[in-house]
């Protein structure tokens, strides 16, 4: 079930967040100019990260379904920035938009697995087709992405990994099983290809957001009742605002990571 947020609620999330966020941040040097893909950047969490890198000094580029979205920040965020129009569901569309981003920018030193669908689901209602496609947009691309850059990350000497996982398995969350499911399997995918891939020093680890107040949270999940329930559960007072998690990406893409692989990064204010 959806359940839409009152403007007035929104609008208190937003005060209560802006009144809590530090602007004193760091900046890591060994980010600029490096080469970095994103997938699912054009809004929520992706579009923070886009963001924060590009502000870092970074060469972006990302990948989304939404052309609106992806066109708004590209032109916001400015040179540097670039974008391909692409279904992940495809996965040989998905590894020509990586190509052709490689050519505008370079290969990979960082790729940043982000984009997922978190849409509720009951698990009486689940088919095999709807199954396969939520591990498909919440899984498989992740693995190919992978697959498609670390050729070029190996000649490189290097580079880093970052997976996007999830709280809501590891909080037992319900309404979800198939997101669930794949999103623990991210955890899986991190291990192996962090022991595959070490021995050419490219890092693989999992970004683990706990509920993070996007505008699409907010719109769609978000009620009065839910944020009461998760005030109870996190240890920190405030809700999460998605530069957070933006951030832990920069750390752990920075050479200040150098040697963080094969783990989980939790941005969940204490909730797991």
């Amino acid at each position: 079930m959806q359940y839409l947020t009152s403007p007035v609620v929104a609008q208190l999330i937003n005060i209560k967040i802006e009144a809590n966020m530090s602007t004193n941040l760091a900046t890591y040097p060994s980010l600029s100019a490096k080469t970095v893909f994103i997938t699912g950047g054009a809004s929520g969490i992706g579009a923070e990260i886009v963001s924060a890198f590009a502000k870092q000094g970074a060469k972006v580029g990302f990948i989304d379904l939404d052309a609106d979205a992806s066109q708004r920040l590209a032109k916001k965020l400015g040179d540097n920035v670039y974008f391909e129009i692409c279904d992940l569901n495809d996965i040989s569309a998905m590894k020509a938009s990586i190509s052709n981003l490689t050519k505008l920018i370079g290969p990979a030193d960082i790729l940043v697995n982000n984009a997922a669908s978190d849409d509720r689901h009951n698990w009486k209602d689940v088919t095999e087709d709807y199954w396969n496609e939520r591990l498909s947009v919440n899984l498989r691309h992740q693995f190919f992405a992978i697959q498609h850059v670390a050729p070029e990350m190996i000649k490189k000497g290097g580079g880093s990994i970052i997976n996007m996982g999830s709280n809501s398995w590891w909080e037992a969350g319900g309404g979800f099983p198939a997101y669930a499911t794949a999103k623990s399997a991210v955890h899986g995918l991190t291990r192996t290809m962090a022991r595959d891939l070490g021995q050419h020093r490219i890092r693989v680890n999992t970004v683990v957001p706990g509920w993070i107040m996007t505008e699409r949270q907010k719109t769609l999940w978000v009620t009065p009742e839910g944020l009461e329930n998760q005030y109870k559960r996190q240890c920190l007072p405030d809700l999460i605002d998605p530069i957070y998690v933006a951030r832990m990406v920069l750390f752990l893409a920075s050479d200040d990571a150098s040697m963080c692989t094969a783990n989980n990064y939790m941005v969940e204010a204490g909730s797991i």
